[in-house]
């Protein structure tokens, strides 16, 4: 299968990216993760579909083996990244299950258990390495985010006595008394195909993280996705938020401004990126309302923030680096000769002003998060 997909993006080509922001949303993805799965029933199915590298998975695995295991479906179209996800999330799974077999609460050197560092002091993150959601609840003493508990109540998310799940196993409790365990397993499938429930069980909780906008028809694709769900389950989207801001206004070059352009240009991008998907229909009201429509209940929205104050952690500058050389090819023709010539100097390490060499890069944005319930 091509990693190209419908929005004729090469996502294979792209994996370096992906590992990156995983690695800088860690904090965001944690409080994200925890708090999705703080309602879910003892050992839970949870899909995630559009999985990309695996970094929020990761947490879910964390997450799951914390509340005493549980089964993770990673589901993606392009081979690359699945496998990339499999390796990274079972990784993920046996160290926390290790962690908690151990009773530490870290693993050694600083790691945690999805492998990445230890959120330093400039995050905006609570003991754990979780960040604050925004929204709704506020985070508890222990630091951690809170549960949402307009999600679903246990009761309601429950598998039905006698429910069975096509394709994949369904749940087997664990017995009391037995070590807990996180399944990985993968899946090969395309988001916008009408018989992906047929290809997977029924799940508690059913996650797509910045993946339905790349769909051709987006509120046919959540309507798929509630069909993924079990009744009282949780669907769950990460779209829109806050854009992502990491440069200072003035560069000491060019015009003040420039990432305030690049981010116009991205939008107009993005216009003509949906418009170029073959069958695309467009989605003229926001992501509450089409949860609603696909007919979840009690839906609701929170953010998590990700803040990474300057100077930012190691890998931060290499992060900037590819995410302004896709923004400057994405926003090449609504840029200005003036803006061209910035970025490309930004971005040459021979340049005086490559960014390799800035000590004021930041990143600073909000993850999104819109979920109902399926009656």
């Amino acid at each position: 299968m091509s990693g190209h997909t419908h929005d004729h993006i090469d996502w294979a080509d792209r994996l370096v990216l992906l590992r990156a922001a995983d690695t800088l949303d860690a904090p965001a993805h944690a409080a994200i993760a925890a708090r999705l799965a703080a309602k879910l029933p003892a050992n839970p199915t949870v899909i995630d579909l559009g999985c990309g590298a695996g970094g929020m998975s990761t947490h879910f695995a964390q997450a799951l083996a914390t509340q005493g295991g549980g089964t993770i479906i990673l589901v993606d179209a392009t081979p690359e990244l699945l496998h990339e996800a499999e390796r990274a999330v079972r990784t993920a799974a046996d160290a926390a299950l290790a962690h908690r077999a151990d009773g530490s609460r870290h693993t050694h050197n600083g790691r945690m258990p999805n492998g990445s560092a230890e959120p330093s002091g400039g995050h905006l993150a609570a003991a754990e390495g979780t960040a604050p959601a925004v929204g709704d609840a506020a985070p508890t003493a222990e630091g951690t985010a809170p549960a949402v508990e307009d999600i679903a109540t246990a009761e309601g998310i429950a598998s039905k006595a006698g429910d069975t799940t096509p394709a994949v196993e369904g749940r087997a409790p664990t017995a009391e008394g037995t070590a807990p365990t996180v399944e990985v397993r993968t899946v090969i499938a395309d988001l916008a195909d009408h018989a992906l429930p047929d290809l997977l069980p029924a799940a508690d909780l059913v996650w797509a993280s910045r993946v339905v906008h790349h769909l051709p028809d987006q509120q046919a694709a959540i309507s798929t996705l509630t069909a993924v769900a079990r009744t009282g389950g949780v669907v769950a989207l990460a779209e829109g938020g806050l854009s992502f801001s990491c440069l200072p206004w003035d560069l000491g070059l060019g015009r003040p401004g420039l990432e305030d352009r690049l981010q116009a240009a991205q939008a107009e991008w993005f216009v003509g990126m949906r418009e170029g998907i073959d069958g695309a229909v467009p989605m003229p009201y926001g992501w509450p309302l089409a949860l609603e429509r696909a007919g979840l209940a009690d839906v609701s929205s929170f953010s998590a923030l990700v803040d990474h104050p300057a100077p930012g952690p190691d890998g931060l500058a290499d992060y900037v680096h590819h995410h302004l050389s896709r923004l400057a090819t994405h926003g090449a023709e609504q840029l200005s000769d003036e803006d061209r010539a910035t970025l490309a100097s930004l971005l040459d390490p021979d340049s005086a002003h490559y960014l390799g060499h800035r000590r004021d890069l930041f990143l600073l944005g909000a993850r999104t998060v819109h979920h109902g319930r399926r009656p």
